[in-house]
């Protein structure tokens, strides 16, 4: 990164995509933890894969474990490293 517009261009994109993920983590756990949540009328006990319900494997199981592999994708393709100092020979355009 030579200019420090092209720096604050690539941080901007990072957060954008942080935040984006974040989002769809929220949606995912909502999403997921509502829908397939038994019927609060149904008096049985709900049907249970690997000893837990639906709605809890996939909203705190599988999501996380989902989303923390996109995060570390995320990191490794799309993030950039660059350093926190500033040329004092670039000019900031």
């Amino acid at each position: 990164m030579k200019t420090l517009s092209a720096r604050y261009h690539q941080a901007h994109k990072e957060a954008k995509w942080a935040l984006g993920l974040a989002l769809a983590y929220f949606f995912w756990w909502y999403g997921s933890a509502y829908a397939f949540a038994p019927d609060p009328a149904q008096t049985s006990l709900p049907e249970l894969y690997w000893g837990f319900p639906l709605w809890f494997l996939l909203a705190c199981i599988i999501g996380p474990v989902i989303f923390t592999l996109l995060c570390a994708l995320m990191v490794k393709y799309l993030y950039q490293d660059m350093p926190l100092t500033v040329d004092e020979d670039t000019p900031d355009v």
